[in-house]
């Protein structure tokens, strides 16, 4: 890929470099170059850098389609659209052009340490690099920084095959998962109000509807478990942080319910936030407060081992699958689809000057990864994608279902299952979230959205509500498990280019079009 100009922010004010070779350039002692293998370095000894920006002639024109990423999870968002050359599009992008039916993409290699994203429009492509720590520009020190790793690729093939092919191209490695993950989490029918009886409850009706399956299912116990949640009003109100190494009365003993939950022939799995906490911080290890509670530094040593201590504690009370949250969240202080223009990170000032936002988060993730030893898998939700992919098994690709509101879980759920479906074991398994059975929402919508992720491949997760456990829904999602460990390959939207909720899906066990 030729890029044709190039700018370099320095403290907020974007400055043109010189081009001095094809894909070299060059302000004063800083300097630019992508190498033959598509390699952008970065190399000087300046500091208060905040951007690199490079800008080649587009592909795209007037009779494009665009489909571009999320930073993190999807928010029901994602569809193929006319060339916006406004639009912010993380990691990578594919334009499929109408008259010939040609699909060309543009990305970056998953693990790049920089925070990237693409614009489009008709003429011209932006590819736009940000190397920040945190909201200071970089101290470079003269060394040489590798930023990205550039894919970019043609494929004359329908775009969901080009799409699937494209993800494989960005990402070098996959974490491997030997079995089907499918099972019980119980937010959607708790929503915190848990406890060790109604786990145990819904372990055992997991259990009687995997009854027959090849592989055994998980239970995961979402959010209400840890010591210090408090969901009612107050300085408290809402919180759901550390410390990690409690549970509070309703449970009273973490590891005695991970082994009622194995004996019941079931897997068990635990959520928690790594980065927020009530305990006492040293002042070094902290990245800022919000209120009493304090948001950790993960390129702080101190608070690193923190975090790995509370992983190492989870793995150590017989939990298997990890899921963990909220750290974009607690890094950012917004969501992903609050990022617009560009990524506004104000006031988070890193212990560790010298390394790019994205080398940090990375390596957070990897002390989570190591923390948790081989035989635990880890769930990643609301953490960027491109910084998961080969570390995390599991990722969330969308923002919540729900078990109370239909028109949110289509939104949500069925958008990201069908645009981020290429990413499914090419980056990690993509898991779409979960189906929430309760009596607010009809068990014929629900009925399909389990079926549609059932046949899907990717995992399925159930929250079924005490009140809602009818022979009717033991049938279904018996059927959906045992489906789900049949799916040997993903399924296929059919009509996403039309739609930004796919109702007519093909997949091994055939084509079904769905009334959402």
């Amino acid at each position: 890929m030729i890029f044709e100009q190039a700018d370099i922010n320095m403290d907020g004010r974007w400055i043109s470099m010189e081009r001095t070779a094809q894909n070299a350039f060059s302000l004063g002692k800083l300097e630019v170059m992508i190498d033959a293998e598509g390699r952008v370095f970065l190399s000087g000894k300046e500091q208060g850098i905040y951007a690199v920006r490079l800008r080649a002639d587009s592909a795209a024109g007037a009779d494009c389609l665009i489909l571009g990423d999320a930073w993190e999870r999807a928010y029901g968002d994602l569809k193929w659209e006319r060339p916006d050359g406004k639009k912010q599009m993380p990691w990578y992008f594919m334009a499929h052009r109408t008259t010939d039916k040609c699909n060309y993409g543009f990305g970056v290699k998953t693990l790049p340490n920089a925070m990237c994203f693409w614009q489009c429009d008709e003429s011209k492509i932006t590819l736009t690099l940000d190397v920040r720590n945190g909201s200071k520009g970089l101290e470079l020190h003269g060394c040489c920084l590798l930023l990205c790793e550039l894919v970019t690729g043609e494929w004359d093939t329908d775009a969901f095959s080009a799409m699937c092919l494209f993800c494989e191209a960005m990402c070098g490695q996959l974490r491997p998962v030997n079995a089907h993950i499918y099972g019980g989490n119980d937010w959607y029918c708790n929503y915190g109000d848990n406890s060790f009886e109604k786990i145990l409850l819904h372990t055992k009706r997991i259990a009687e509807c995997a009854k027959g399956c090849p592989v055994r299912p998980y239970m995961v116990v979402d959010d209400g478990w840890e010591l210090a949640y408090h969901p009612g009003e107050g300085e408290f109100s809402g919180y759901n942080g550390g410390p990690w190494k409690y549970c509070n009365g309703k449970f009273q003993d973490m590891r005695k319910l991970a082994e009622a939950i194995s004996a019941e022939g079931v897997i068990p799995g635990i959520w928690m936030r790594p980065l927020e906490t009530v305990e006492y911080v040293p002042s070094e290890c902290v990245l800022k407060k919000n209120g009493v509670t304090a948001i950790l530094d993960p390129s702080h040593p101190k608070a690193l081992e923190m975090i790995k201590e509370d992983i190492r504690t989870l793995a150590s009370w017989g939990y298997k699958l990890i899921k963990h949250d909220f750290s974009t969240f607690d890094l950012w202080g917004k969501w992903g689809f609050e990022v617009t223009d560009e990524l506004q990170l104000e006031g988070m000032e890193f212990y560790d000057s010298g390394k790019t936002t994205a080398q940090i988060i990375k390596e957070l993730y990897l002390a989570i990864r190591e923390a948790a030893g081989d035989d635990v898998l880890i769930m990643g939700c609301n953490t960027f994608s491109h910084l998961s992919a080969g570390i995390f098994e599991i990722q969330r690709t969308g923002d919540d279902t729900s078990g109370r509101d239909w028109s949110r879980t289509k939104k949500m759920g069925v958008n990201t299952l069908a645009f981020r479906l290429p990413q499914h074991k090419r980056f990690y398994l993509a898991d779409a979230d979960c189906v929430g059975i309760t009596n607010e929402i009809p068990w014929e919508k629900n009925r399909q959205w389990l079926d549609v992720l059932a046949k899907s491949g990717t995992p399925l997760f159930v929250s079924i509500a005490e009140d809602a456990y009818s022979e009717e829904v033991k049938k279904g999602v018996s059927d959906a498990f045992r489906k789900s460990c049949q799916a040997a390959e993903a399924s296929m939207p059919l009509d996403w280019m039309e739609t930004d909720s796919p109702a007519c899906w093909e997949s091994v066990f055939g084509k079904d079009c769905y009334q959402w």
